[in-house]
């Protein structure tokens, strides 16, 4: 059996609003269908009854984006009901996830034409409460926001991999030696990448706004920031002698993002020319606590699996969870070249949706190596619980 070239025809994505921001009152089912018509009517010569699936990555799932929202989406935005959609989860990585097992389908040939994307509204997350074992306790019950991190936590889980994000992120400052004042210094690079290429219009190609709501652009990015502002902010996870803190993390989020990939048949479908081929893609485990470390193997085997180096790399999107974890990856990568890190800005000052954001990045690549005409890209997460996961583009 052959594999089949895959490639990325279009990439979109909302812009992404703060939690309990501007799109707090938007239905994540419907920030999925929102792009995912975008997209489709961004290639009105491809009849949408040809879309073999639809892969929709989303990290909690526990409200209203309950229910397979893939398949939400889907009808939501008005496609054919012939058109399946199916969600994944790999918490962070899970946008990226969706767009890997989409290339992976049309690479086998059980697709020709897919759409991949993610959506997470971290305002909208609900409580939930557990099932008694027995009916009708008469002591208090206990509620658990899905907003973000570990809950309902098995007491099996050794105490050391259970610990909070945050403090993940404060080891792997421990491990690198990274100051209050490095990760302050690339929280503000990050703001200011990330208006600048706003400025300049770099995004005005991928972005398309929620009708109805005022909101054009990434609603976290503070263009004022400074270090003497960072620095003013106290430590979040560690009150004695901690370095990370809200100013020097991503933030929760809300957003979605969605790409259309093809196989050379669904190519001529669309007559469009394509922003990128998808090459290699690769996952990795780490310990739990470590998880900020965790793209660090999965780039390498990516790269390897794609033939390819650091020094081949054009543009490299690397989402931002923590500055500490951002520098300790790169710190573990010395043949790479910093400068072409998140050149327009990273999810520090972007957003974090946690299941968009994977999509996202590989949109980001894919925009920015059509821009350029040529290039190898590459896109790569950290994910909670310990794992890392890695996706190759080329034009």
């Amino acid at each position: 059996m052959s594999i089949r070239d895959v490639y990325i025809v279009d990439a979109v994505r909302t812009p992404i609003g703060k939690f309990g921001g501007a799109l707090a009152a938007v239905r994540p089912d419907d920030l999925a269908a929102h792009v995912v018509k975008a997209l489709v009517d961004r290639s009105p010569a491809l009849d949408p009854e040809r879309i073999d699936d639809v892969y929709f990555g989303d990290a909690n799932g526990a409200g209203e984006d309950n229910r397979d929202v893939a398949r939400m989406a889907v009808l939501l935005a008005g496609l054919p009901v012939s058109v399946p959609g199916v969600t994944v989860n790999r918490l962070c990585g899970s946008g990226l996830e969706a767009v890997i097992q989409a290339a992976r389908a049309i690479a086998l040939g059980d697709a020709s034409v897919a759409v991949a994307g993610g959506v997470e509204s971290m305002s909208r997350a609900p409580w939930v409460l557990q099932k008694p074992e027995r009916a009708f306790p008469a002591g208090h019950q206990q509620l658990y926001s899905t907003t973000l991190g570990w809950r309902m936590t098995n007491p099996r889980m050794p105490a050391d991999w259970t610990v909070s994000l945050g403090e993940g992120a404060e080891l792997i400052a421990d491990k690198h030696a990274l100051t209050r004042e490095q990760q302050d210094a690339f929280a503000l690079a990050s703001h200011r990448k990330a208006a600048e290429a706003w400025a300049k219009g770099l995004y005005d190609g991928e972005v398309v706004p929620y009708e109805g709501v005022d909101l054009v652009r990434d609603e976290c990015i503070r263009d004022s920031t400074s270090l003497e502002a960072l620095a003013k902010l106290k430590p979040a996870f560690r009150p004695e002698g901690g370095t990370v803190t809200a100013g020097n993390a991503s933030p929760l989020n809300d957003g979605a993002a969605a790409l259309l990939l093809v196989d050379e048949e669904g190519l001529r479908a669309t007559g469009r020319e394509p922003l990128a081929r998808v090459r290699a893609s690769a996952v990795t485990g780490i310990e739990p606590q470590l998880f900020g470390l965790g793209p660090v193997e999965a780039v390498r085997r990516a790269l390897g699996k794609a033939g390819r180096s650091f020094a081949d790399l054009t543009t490299f999107e690397l989402n931002e969870a923590f500055a500490a974890q951002s520098l300790g990856c790169l710190a573990e990568w010395p043949e790479l070249d910093p400068e072409i890190v998140n050149p327009r800005g990273g999810a520090i000052a972007l957003g974090h949706p946690l299941g968009a954001s994977g999509a996202r990045l590989a949109g980001a690549v894919a925009h920015q190596l059509a821009a350029a005409g040529s290039g190898t890209g590459l896109a790569a997460l950290c994910i909670g619980v310990g794992q890392g996961l890695a996706l190759v583009l080329e034009r």
